[in-house]
């Protein structure tokens, strides 16, 4: 059975683009706010829309964008107060309306990894029954460390034989030529997570060990060209920063046996301005596609410390105070 997500199409009336330019915001900014409270991805062209995600949660988002296109004739839009409205638009009612499935628990050496809430569950299961999986939403959802505990569950139970860790070589501030070493030596530190994970589940010395042998593999997403991945499992991470010919020449490396999950926030992209991300592309040309899945995490599935919330929050009141002058 397919887990591609819904789709919902939405006009919005009277067609007026000075309104339309006060919703979307200076970059589409509101739009990726939105997107990111509600762990949707949104499109549009004018005032046409279109919006993919969970049932509920695109439910949400046209609410929440009609509210907007509402208030867009009397005020004049700006990222604090479509933060406010989206804090008193009762959103998380219909959030919290998406249907539960099973928990699934993953079994490594080290202990086993329970999901937190619906959305990893559902999450888990699909990476579980689908060969291509996406998970798409804000850092800290769980989405790379569930991916990773799936790998090593694989490999565990030797469902597949090798693990690729791959990531594209895209600067995010930080200027890749100036770090030592070749290309993988230079990416090598942005897999820290990924990393991470292994040794939590794995152990250092082991994870080490497999790396010798070439069981868990580190490519960088330009050498993926002309490969055939059999029996693997490949995990893409930070696959919003992927160029569209990137993004169709990775999903073709599949091969038999083999999972792929791909990771990554739209609303995070660090390519050069006006080039379109493989990511946010393939959401909208694959989300028909019998047997690949899509899970779409929001700002809600954020799994970290517990103060973790209440930084994020006093962050956002000191913006609000700063925009407010």
């Amino acid at each position: 059975m397919a887990e591609h997500p819904d789709a919902l199409d939405l006009l919005l009336e009277p067609e007026d683009n000075e309104r339309l330019r006060n919703v979307c915001g200076q970059l589409d900014e509101h739009l990726r706010l939105v997107e990111r409270r509600l762990g949707i991805e949104i499109s549009n062209r004018g005032s046409r829309f279109r919006l993919l995600g969970e049932t509920g949660a695109i439910a949400a988002g046209r609410e929440v964008l009609e509210g907007l296109y509402r208030a867009s004739a009397e005020e004049t839009l700006s990222p604090a107060s479509v933060h406010l409205f989206l804090q008193d638009s009762g959103v998380d009612a219909l959030l919290d309306k998406a249907d539960e499935v099973p928990e699934t628990v993953i079994k490594t050496r080290r202990g086993l990894i329970r999901p937190r809430g619906s959305n990893q569950a559902r999450y888990v299961h699909k990476v579980l029954t689908h060969d291509i999986n996406f998970g798409v939403g804000p850092a800290g959802t769980g989405k790379t460390y569930l991916a990773v505990a799936c790998a090593v569950d694989a490999l565990e139970r030797d469902q597949i034989r090798r693990i690729l860790l791959v990531r594209p070589a895209v600067e995010a501030g930080e200027r890749l030529g100036f770090l030592p070493g070749d290309l993988t030596q230079k990416i090598d530190p942005y897999l820290r997570p990924l990393y991470d994970a292994l040794y939590e589940m794995l152990g250092f010395e082991r994870v080490h060990k497999l790396i010798e042998r070439n069981v868990i593999e580190v490519a960088p997403l330009a050498y993926m060209r002309g490969r055939t991945l059999n029996e693997a499992f490949i995990i893409l991470d930070e696959a919003q920063n992927t160029t569209t010919e990137q993004m169709k020449m990775f999903l073709t490396r599949l091969g038999f046996g083999s999972t792929a999950v791909i990771t990554g926030d739209i609303t995070q992209v660090d390519l050069p301005r006006g080039q379109t991300s493989g990511l946010r592309q393939a959401t909208e040309i694959l989300h028909e596609v019998e047997g690949i899945s899509f899970t779409f995490f929001n700002a809600r599935d954020v799994v970290r410390h517990a103060l973790v919330q209440q930084v994020v929050q006093a962050y956002d009141r000191f913006d609000r105070e700063r925009d407010h002058g």
